[in-house]
């Protein structure tokens, strides 16, 4: 091998990038080579490096350096090539049978080639004729469609001639008189009529048929290509058009012709079938579109057109400049309108505010009839369009059009009024106040104009508009006026929150009465009025008066007192706090009376929303009153127990004179006089205070009966003292109930509400003086509950009574009694009178003896009833 500094020494020159021209230039030139890299690194030194140093030596150095390497090459190859000769000389023995391989793979090749040519002739030119024969049959089946297309369209092209001519004689065809007098001639209303609709039925199936074969010609003469996906030889193959051949050419003007004709002809049934609603036209219309292949576009147009319409019929009624215009064209003409003549103006001024005001309900009645009217050309339209079908697929027309369509064209229909509506209605608001206030403050009459929008459409269309449903395209276009609606309903609740204020503006000096109670109850029911037309409407205005009815009673609320003063019955007047309350009570119940009625009157919806605010009405003006009722009611019941404390049992003096008053009565009667004259007089609650009179009655004589039954010992000037002070009971519940101002009727049903109590008061009185053994019969103690005859019979006997045989107190025993059933209070009796056979001996036995048989008669009397 030879060293390393030797091959150093020709690195260069076994680059291989080397080039002798360039290195010989370097040479001549004295510049290194290769050429220095751009960067090199510090302290580094490589071949190149030393190789470019060589390069910069003079040229005969240079020369000798390469002779001597070239010297020193040979030497190298002369002692490689003896070291190695026998390994060279069995290489170049092998090269021999190298040969003999490589003539057996040519004559492989040969055979190869020879078989290679027999496959080309067996595959190859069959291909190329077949190849030859298909192109001749495609050419020939090309001619033939050419000329059955040719046959086919020579063969329509004079149907539709036929067609167009008996077209024309339908348009301008005379009627037929026949020689007959003139008398004969004109036939009558019914038959001409009849006539007319066969001529119109025949004239639009010719033109249906006369679009079917322009739509024949057309694609003859236009044949769609073969798709890439078929079968044919030489790929798709483009068909000969008809255009090229002189016979069908000739056709062409004419069948234009007649495409522009029957276009024509298919829009006017199109624009009458709208505009007279005529299905049987616009169906003809419609299948005429769909023989010439444009119906989704054609109802496109069609859509797109009633759109624009109501969009600029939505323009036009909002559109300020013009009502200005028209405005001031009928308004009266003075010196400050002539200074303005000039300006355009968007507001009105006081003298010319009516002319606006009915320059824009004009224009907005009109809106809405242009709306029902297009609204139902739209959906007339589209139930037509669900009615056909394509003869052959049955598809409907509706889905062939929903190709080209977004949506239904209901749909867009009611998109493009909501979105317009919208949009101008908030425009218009936005940029003069005019507009603003009166659709604001007149919004009930525009939403009346949308009823009769949606009671036209009603008929012809799906939507619903009622109290219990409401289809959701009515909704989306009152959605479109939902600002008018937002600012009505804030002046609606202004309204009532200004009522409440003035209600509540006097204070607790002047606290609010029955007039302000009845004002706010009917500020509630006008507003309900106003728009109880309107499911929606109301329901938002029922939402506002439950709101300002919470508002009014939170602020009452903080008015009532709830202490002691308020339910004190010391007298001789009514505390203040009493006079408070019952204002604050009639103001309350007055508003609540006229509210309560307001369930009958309106929809289940909109009463669930405003029942809970009017039954907390009930409810508080309740929370206030019953506690004073309860304090009457117990007040009057401890005067009636003081009856205990009368002596009852004292002889009678046949020389004194009947009694006066005994004094819990004089209590009695001065407390209902204080009742009726201080306490309730100050209620001003209408025939709430006649049921309050009555329950208060009621539970007073029931009480009083309780204590005379239980009176004991009674003798016979006792009993006459109790009668008389029964008689001025009576007095004093009749001057209680008495009210001058009401009618008899009144009165009488006041009378007939305590009649049970009022008898069995009377029957007491009756009682009294009865022999023993009438307390047993039925028909002597009639008005009276069974259980004050067991009183009174024990009160006649030595036995105990029940309340002093387990230990109670008089009032005690009245306070159970009214607790419990009249079953349980005969099952006590019963246990008394068992009780009292038990405990007592055969001579007491014998003194009560009888009595325990009339109670026992009583109680079998009571069971067996």
């Amino acid at each position: 091998m030879p060293p390393t500094d030797a091959l150093n020494d020709y690195s260069v020159f076994s680059n291989a990038d080397f080039d002798a021209n360039e290195y010989a230039n370097a040479v001549l030139a004295g510049e290194p080579y290769p050429p220095p890299p751009k960067s090199k690194s510090r302290g580094t030194t490589t071949n190149a490096t030393i190789a470019s140093e060589a390069a910069k030596e003079d040229i005969s150095v240079a020369l000798g350096k390469l002779t001597l390497g070239i010297d020193d090459v040979s030497q190298q190859l002369r002692s490689l090539v003896t070291q190695h000769h026998e390994a060279l000389l069995s290489e170049a023995a092998s090269v021999h049978q190298l040969e003999g391989s490589l003539q057996s793979v040519r004559q492989g090749l040969s055979e190869l080639g020879v078989s290679l040519e027999k496959l080309r002739l067996k595959i190859r030119v069959p291909y190329q004729n077949l190849s030859a024969h298909v192109i001749r049959i495609q050419r020939l089946q090309l001619a033939a469609d050419v000329l059955r297309r040719t046959s086919r369209f020579v063969l329509v092209a004079r149907r539709l001639d036929f067609q167009m001519n008996e077209l024309a004689k339908s348009t301008s065809a005379p009627p037929q008189t026949n020689g007959k007098p003139e008398s004969e001639k004109a036939p009558s209303k019914a038959s001409a009529a009849l006539e007319e609709n066969i001529i119109e039925g025949e004239r639009e199936r010719t033109v249906a048929k006369a679009a079917l074969s322009i739509a024949e010609l057309t694609s003859l003469c236009n044949p769609e290509p073969s798709k890439p996906g078929t079968a044919e030889p030489l790929g798709p193959v483009a068909p000969i058009p008809l255009r090229s051949i002189n016979s069908v050419t000739q056709h062409i003007p004419a069948i234009d012709a007649a495409r522009i004709k029957i276009t024509e002809e298919m829009e006017n049934m199109l624009q009458d079938g709208l505009q007279n609603l005529n299905r049987s036209l616009l169906a003809s219309a419609l299948q005429t579109a769909h023989n010439l292949r444009v119906l989704p576009q054609l109802v496109q147009d069609v859509v797109d057109e009633i759109a624009e319409t109501v969009e600029s019929r939505i323009k036009y009624a909002f559109d300020l400049a013009s009502i200005a215009k028209e405005a001031t064209k009928d308004a009266p003409t003075t010196a400050a309108s002539l200074m303005y003549r000039s300006r355009v103006r968007t507001e009105p001024t006081n003298v010319t505010i009516p002319q606006w005001t009915n320059a824009l309900w004009t224009r907005l009645e009109g809106l809405i009839e242009d709306l029902a009217s297009n609204c139902i050309k739209i959906y007339t339209l589209e139930k037509v369009l669900k009615l056909k079908r394509d003869s052959a697929s049955k598809v409907p027309f509706l889905e062939e059009a929903l190709k080209v369509l977004d949506s239904k064209p209901s749909s867009t229909f009611w998109m493009t009024a909501a979105r317009c509506l919208e949009t101008n209605a908030k425009e218009s608001a936005k940029g003069s106040t005019f507009v603003q206030q009166t659709l604001s403050n007149g919004y009930p009459r525009l939403l009346r104009l949308f009823h009769d929008f949606f009671s036209k459409i009603g008929v012809h269309t799906d939507t619903v508009y009622s109290q219990s449903y409401q289809s959701p395209e009515t909704v989306l276009t009152l959605r479109a006026i939902s600002n008018f609606e937002s600012l009505y309903l804030s002046r609606s609740s202004n309204r009532l929150t200004e009522t409440v204020g003035s209600a509540m503006s006097g204070g607790i000096r002047v606290p609010p009465g029955m007039a302000e109670g009845v004002t706010l109850g009917r500020t509630v029911v006008s507003e309900l009025d106003s728009a109880r037309f309107d499911p929606l409407l109301v329901k938002a205005v029922a939402k506002n008066a439950a709101t300002a009815l919470d508002l009014f009673l939170g602020r009452v609320d903080t008015l009532i007192v709830r202490d002691r003063a308020a339910t004190s019955l010391v007298g001789p007047t009514a505390t203040p706090q009493q006079a408070l309350n019952a204002a604050l009570v009639s103001a309350l119940y007055h508003c609540w009376l006229r509210l309560s009625k307001l369930g009958s009157e309106y929809h289940e919806s909109v009463s669930a929303i405003i029942r809970p605010a009017v039954q907390n009405l009930k409810t508080e003006y309740e929370k206030v009153t019953e506690p004073l009722l309860l304090a009457i009611r117990r007040d009057l019941a401890s005067i009636a127990a003081r009856l205990h404390r009368a002596d009852f049992g004292k002889g009678m003096d046949p020389m004194a004179g009947p009694g006066g008053t005994s004094a819990y009565m004089k209590d009695m009667v001065d407390k209902l006089t204080f009742i009726r004259n201080e306490i309730l007089a100050r209620f001003n609650i209408g025939d709430l205070m006649k049921t309050w009179m009555v329950s208060i009655v009621k539970r007073d004589i029931r009480t009083f009966v309780l204590h005379a039954s239980l009176a004991k010992p009674l003798s016979e000037g006792g009993k006459l003292q109790l009668t008389s002070d029964m008689t001025e009971f009576e007095f004093a519940l009749n001057a209680f109930m008495t009210d001058p101002s009401a009618s008899s009727k009144n009165r009488n049903a006041m009378k007939e509400a305590i009649a049970e109590d009022y008898n069995a008061l009377r029957a007491l009185r009756r009682l009294l003086f009865f022999d023993n053994q009438s307390l047993v019969l039925e028909d002597q103690t009639s008005g009276l509950p069974p259980l004050i005859v067991l009183h009174h019979i024990l009160v006649r006997s030595p036995l105990p009574l029940p309340h002093a045989l387990h230990g109670w107190k008089v009032d005690e025993y009245v306070r159970w009694v009214d607790e419990h059933t009249e079953a349980e209070a005969y099952t006590l009796i019963e246990g008394c009178l068992s009780r009292w056979e038990g405990t007592v001996d055969d001579e007491e036995r014998v003194s009560g003896e009888e009595y325990v048989g009339l109670a026992r008669s009583v109680l079998i009397r009571v069971s067996a009833a």
